[in-house]
C-alpha cells in the first residue's frame, strides 16, 4: 500500500483524537496544534456572524496569510486560518463549521506520496504539511464541500485525487519558460491557453498572461480531473477543475496576489469560491429544518460479508458516518431477494431468506443504537433526528419474499416494512417485471391482483420500481392507494425499460403517488462511464414539471449498483441539494423532495390500513 493511501483510509473511525504523526528527521516540520488551544480558537474565530457570510478554511504558509485572506474577505466571505493538525476529532470539528476551503502554495510536495523517487532538484518538502493537507483534502471532498487551490494546492489536489507531479519543470521540461518566474500584474510571467466552457475560461477567457512561481507540475492527471488552460507553448497544466460535476478547482499561478490588491479579473476565483460556500452552507442550514429519506439502498446484501452501517468504507455507500457527512438523516435499506424459481420449495425458501435480512437489518441497527434506530412511521424519525440519531426504515425488494403465502405480507408489515417492491428483474408469481420479459404489457397475475388487495387492506406501500408497464397500469387501475416507485427515472430523458414514461409520471400524480429518482448511471443517460449529478437533477427537474413538485423524491439505489460522478454515496446527497438551490428550488420544495412527499403517500396508506 503507498503512503498516499495509507493516510487517506487511515483517516476513519478507527483513529483517535489524539493520533499525531512522528517527526521526521530531515524535513521541514510545521508545528502540530494542540487539542485545546484550537478548541479555544475555533469558538472565538468560527461563531456565527451576524452577516451570515461563508466561512472559508485556508491552508497556507505564514508569508502567504494576508493575500490569501484579503481576497477572501473581498470577495465576501470569512477566511479562517487552518491549523497544521493530524488530531482527527479536532479536523472533523473545523470541518463542520466551514463551508468551504482553499489551499495554497509553498513547499513541494513529497513523491513519495506518489510512488516516485527523490528529482535531485526537489525543493524543501514538509512532511506535516502534506499529511494535513491530504487529510484535509480527503475529509473536506467526502463533504462535496468547495475545494479551491493554488499553485502547490494544484499540485495537491492532483496527488490527492490519484495523479503524479514533474518534481522539476526547467530539468524535466525544458523550455523558453521560466515556471520560477514570480511576477504581478502587467509584468506577467507567461500566456497560457485556456478551453473554452470551462470555468477558467469564465473568469480569465480564452487566453490570458499570469504571474508564476512553482517549478512543480502535473505530470499524470488524477481521474476524474480535467485540465482546462494550459501554458504557452510547453503545454504545462495551469488550470484544472472537477467543476461543475464536483466543486473542486485549481490553478498553478497565484491569483491571491492581484486579488487582494483589488484585482477584478483575479478577484473572480474567489468569488466563485465564496458562491459555492454560500450555497454549500444554505444547503448545510435548510439540511437541520428538514427529514431527509433516501427510500432505496441494498446495504444489508453486505452485512453477511462483513459491511457495517458503523464503519466508513471507500467501498460501501451507506454508512452511519457517510450519512453524517452528506446531511441525511433517514435511509430505507432493502430486504433484497434475487429472482429464482417458483416451484413451491423455492418461494418457501425466498420467504425464510427475506425473514432471515428483516433479522440481520435489526440486529445491525441495534449494534449502533446510540448513533441509529429502526424507525416506522416519519414520527418515529424526526424522533431520532432530534435526539442525534440516524433513521433506518425497511423495504422488500421483491415480491418474491412473500413466496405463496399471502399473509406474510402482514407479518412483515408488523415487523416494520413499509413497502414491497412487486418484482425485480425477472417475472414473479406477482407480476410481469420490465426486464428480461417477452411482453412489456403483461402485467398482473391472478395472484398478484390478490397481493395488491390485501397491500391495501393492510396498509403495506406498492412499490413499482422494476416493473412492466403493463404491471404498472394494472396497479393503476387496482390499487385504492397511493403508490410508490422507490427507486426509477424518466423515460422521456432517457429511455431504459426501468423508468417512467411521461403519461406514468402524471398517472403517478394522480394516483396521489410518488417517483423516487435513482442515481443509477445506467438509468441516467447513454453513458454510464459519463453519467454525473447534473444528469439527476435534470432528471428530478423533469419529473417535478409533469408529476408536480409534489410527488417527486429521491432513492438512490447505493450499495446495489447505484452512483454517479458528483454523487457516490450518502456522503454527497447534500450535493443534490446544492445542485437543486442553483436551479431556483426553495426550501419548502426541498423539503417534499427529500422526504416530505415520500412520507405524506407512507403515513397516508398506514393509516388506510386495517
Amino acid at each position: 500500500m503507498s503512503k498516499l493511501h495509507s493516510i487517506l483510509l487511515g483517516v476513519t473511525l478507527a483513529l483517535t483524537a489524539q493520533t499525531t504523526l512522528a517527526q521526521r528527521p530531515g524535513r521541514v516540520q510545521a508545528p502540530v496544534t494542540k487539542l485545546g488551544t484550537y478548541y479555544n480558537q475555533l469558538n472565538d474565530q468560527l461563531t456565527l456572524h451576524k452577516d451570515n457570510k461563508p466561512v472559508i478554511g485556508v491552508s497556507c504558509s505564514n508569508t502567504m496569510k494576508a493575500t490569501c485572506t484579503r481576497s477572501i474577505e473581498l470577495a465576501g466571505g470569512i477566511p479562517y486560518i487552518l491549523p497544521v493538525t493530524t488530531d482527527v476529532d479536532l479536523l472533523e470539528d473545523i470541518l463542520e463549521r466551514l463551508d468551504g476551503v482553499m489551499m495554497t502554495g509553498g513547499e513541494d510536495v513529497n513523491p513519495a506520496y506518489y510512488n516516485a523517487e527523490p528529482h535531485e532538484k526537489l525543493g524543501g518538502v514538509n512532511d506535516q504539511r502534506d499529511d494535513f493537507e491530504l487529510m484535509l483534502f480527503k475529509k473536506a471532498s467526502d463533504r462535496s464541500m468547495p475545494i479551491f487551490g493554488v499553485c502547490r494546492g494544484l499540485q495537491l489536489i492532483n496527488v490527492a485525487m490519484g495523479g503524479t507531479l514533474i518534481q522539476d519543470i526547467p530539468s524535466e521540461k525544458p523550455s523558453d519558460i521560466n515556471h520560477a518566474a514570480y511576477s504581478l500584474g502587467a509584468d506577467a510571467a507567461h500566456e497560457i491557453s485556456i478551453t473554452n466552457g470551462s470555468l477558467t475560461a469564465e473568469i480569465l477567457g480564452s487566453s490570458y498572461a499570469v504571474n508564476s512561481r512553482h517549478h512543480q507540475g502535473i505530470q499524470k492527471l488524477a481521474p476524474e480531473l480535467k485540465i482546462t488552460a494550459w501554458s504557452m507553448p510547453d503545454s504545462i497544466p495551469e488550470a484544472i477543475e472537477a467543476y461543475p460535476i464536483r466543486p473542486i478547482y485549481a490553478v498553478q499561478f497565484h491569483p491571491e496576489l492581484n486579488a487582494a490588491k483589488g484585482d477584478p479579473t483575479h478577484l473572480k476565483f474567489f468569488q466563485h469560491l465564496v458562491k459555492q460556500a454560500a450555497l454549500y452552507a444554505q444547503a448545510k442550514d435548510i439540511h437541520t429544518r428538514i427529514f431527509s429519506v433516501d427510500t432505496h439502498c441494498d446495504t444489508p446484501m453486505g452485512f453477511s460479508r462483513g459491511s457495517s452501517l458503523g464503519k466508513r468504507s471507500e467501498r460501501q455507500q451507506v454508512s452511519i458516518p457517510k450519512m453524517k457527512e452528506g446531511r441525511l438523516d433517514a435511509q430505507f435499506l432493502a430486504a433484497f431477494l434475487s429472482q429464482r424459481e417458483l416451484d413451491e420449495a423455492s418461494m418457501k425458501k425466498a420467504a425464510e431468506n427475506c425473514q432471515t435480512i428483516i433479522d440481520n437489518i435489526y440486529k445491525e441497527v441495534a449494534k449502533y443504537s446510540d448513533y441509529c434506530g429502526i424507525a416506522v412511521t416519519e414520527e418515529d424519525g424526526l424522533r431520532l433526528k432530534a435526539e442525534g440519531k440516524k433513521a433506518f426504515y425497511i423495504g422488500i425488494e421483491n415480491g418474491y419474499g412473500i413466496g405463496n403465502d399471502i399473509s406474510l405480507i402482514r407479518k412483515y408489515y408488523n415487523q416494520g416494512v413499509n413497502y414491497i417492491t412487486l418484482c425485480h428483474s425477472a417475472d414473479n408469481a406477482i407480476c410481469n417485471s420490465s426486464t428480461r420479459t417477452a411482453d412489456e404489457n403483461k402485467g398482473l397475475t391472478e395472484f398478484g391482483k390478490k397481493v395488491v388487495k390485501e397491500m391495501n387492506k393492510v396498509g403495506m406501500t406498492i412499490d413499482l420500481s422494476h416493473a412492466s408497464m403493463g404491471t404498472f397500469w394494472d396497479v393503476m387501475k387496482l390499487s385504492k392507494l397511493p403508490v410508490i416507485c422507490s427507486h426509477s427515472g424518466a423515460k422521456d430523458m432517457f429511455f431504459h425499460d426501468r423508468n417512467l414514461n411521461d403519461d406514468q409520471l402524471r398517472a403517478l400524480a394522480k394516483n396521489g403517488g410518488v417517483i423516487q429518482v435513482c442515481i443509477f448511471a445506467g438509468y441516467m443517460s447513454p453513458d454510464a462511464k459519463k453519467t454525473n449529478i447534473d444528469d439527476v437533477v435534470a432528471h428530478i427537474d423533469h419529473c417535478v414539471k409533469v408529476a408536480g413538485i409534489d410527488h417527486v423524491g429521491i432513492g438512490s439505489d447505493f450499495d446495489g449498483g447505484g452512483g454517479v460522478l458528483g454523487c457516490r454515496g450518502s456522503n454527497d446527497m447534500i450535493h443534490i441539494t446544492v445542485k437543486l438551490l442553483e436551479k431556483g428550488y426553495t426550501e419548502e420544495q426541498l423539503r417534499k423532495i427529500w422526504g416530505g412527499n415520500f412520507f405524506r403517500v407512507l403515513m397516508a396508506n398506514r393509516k388506510a390500513g386495517k
